[in-house]
């Protein structure tokens, strides 16, 4: 009994210490599940891009260790970066968004100019190094969440609003399809939509941009005949996955020697054996082969976790600007990461999407950590968010912001501003 009573004092006071910890990090706007995700997913890709890449530098005509190395500069890169956008206000990137946009439109021209053609596609300058496409993602994202947070009042007027947006998405998402990359502008007009709605776009005019969009995409497929191609071997890859594309049968057939368990890190063939670009757009098949459908899983948790951490930074934002930009964002480091695993099983026609966090490559790795670093900024101006139960409701709702200013509802979370 003395040696009970005498536990029990230190078991609480190290109970109330770790709340006390815990509560500060929500103050200072740290979501550490988030944090932790990120860093999870950021040294497990330097592991994978390490097992993956030797082989592909060689062919390069560089030392075995190039790509590993090269992403360990990127990773320092965007944790700066990270660290650096998520201590500026986000409010003061106003004045930025139209240079920023501007200068995407001049990089995705002269991507088109110099013809720097890399695997059948003109998408890089300064010689591989940089993807403008990439950048134009996240700069579609946030000039979007501030010109539809400008132009709430005239959202849904055709003239005012539906329009100059569909210009904004249509300019971008042009220069990207010229490159071509059928799978990035798609990205960019899905985006468009969803933050569209989000901002309180009225649904029956989403339903019909979006059909005046899939017949006009329909057009450019039939035409392209990088997209034709795509879409008979997806169609054929889901009648006998025999008869997929040789980049879809490759991936499946990492996947079938992963199994459960996975042969082991460093031990995969397939990666050696013509899987093509494994540290890049097919570091998932690797992924599942050498650590099998528990690590495929556990991968594809730590993603949820970030499409819930993000939702629900964006829920608690203290302005819809705020919501716009955290919810945007977050939707769009998890679209790419469902597509990218999405095509090494044909669940859906191949696209040459990065697998972020993961993927070797400069361009995707920098754009989502500075992503991160604004979702973390809208965490941090919000401030002391404490959730009182029921986590999961803080996923939904987030076009709910003007409806009403009552007491919030039992189980909901509430904001604790100091």
């Amino acid at each position: 009994m003395l040696q009970d009573t005498g536990q029990k004092p230190s078991v609480i006071s190290q109970t109330a210490e770790l709340a006390a910890k815990t509560q500060r990090w929500l103050r200072m706007g740290i979501d550490v599940p988030l944090i932790l995700a990120i860093i999870t997913l950021l040294l497990f890709g330097l592991l994978m891009v390490y097992s993956s890449s030797w082989k592909f530098s060689i062919q390069l005509g560089q030392p075995a260790a190039y790509m590993f190395i090269r992403q360990i500069v990127w990773v320092i890169l965007g944790t700066f970066l990270l660290v650096l956008l998520s201590r500026i206000d986000y409010h003061r990137y106003s004045k930025l968004m139209l240079p920023a946009m501007i200068g995407t439109y001049a990089l995705l021209i002269v991507v088109l100019v110099l013809r720097d053609t890399r695997l059948g596609a003109d998408r890089t300058i300064l010689f591989g190094s940089v993807q403008p496409s990439e950048l134009a993602k996240v700069v579609t994202v946030l000039y979007l969440s501030f010109w539809l947070n400008n132009h709430k009042p005239v959202l849904n007027n055709f003239t005012m609003g539906i329009i100059p947006m569909l210009l904004l998405l249509g300019i971008n998402a042009g220069l990207v399809l010229l490159q071509p990359d059928i799978s990035a502008a798609a990205t960019i007009i899905v985006l468009g939509g969803i933050l569209f709605y989000l901002a309180g776009g009225d649904m029956k005019k989403i339903v019909f941009v979006i059909l005046g969009v899939a017949f006009f995409g329909a057009i450019v497929v039939s035409v392209s005949a990088t997209g034709r191609i795509r879409m008979l071997d997806y169609i054929n890859g889901l009648q006998n996955p025999v008869q997929a594309s040789y980049h879809v049968q490759r991936s499946l057939e990492a996947i079938v020697k992963g199994g459960l368990f996975g042969v082991g890190i460093g031990r995969a063939t397939t990666k050696f054996t013509g899987l093509p670009v494994a540290p890049t757009d097919s570091i998932f098949a690797v992924i599942m082969e050498e650590t099998g459908l528990i690590g495929a899983l556990f991968v594809i948790g730590l993603y949820i976790l970030i499409l819930w951490r993000g939702l629900y930074i964006a829920n608690k934002a203290p302005d819809p600007l705020g919501k716009l930009l955290a919810a945007g964002l977050t939707i769009w480091i998890f679209m790419e990461a469902a597509i990218n695993m999405g095509v090494m099983v044909n669940l859906i026609p191949f696209a040459g999407n990065a697998l972020p966090l993961i993927s070797a490559g400069g361009s995707s790795l920098t754009t989502t950590m500075m992503s991160f670093g604004v979702i973390l900024n809208v965490a941090r101006t919000t401030r002391g968010v404490i959730p009182e139960r029921r986590p999961a409701s803080a996923i939904v709702d987030l076009r709910g912001w003007d409806r009403r200013g009552g007491v919030p509802r039992s189980g909901r979370f509430t904001n604790t501003r100091n």
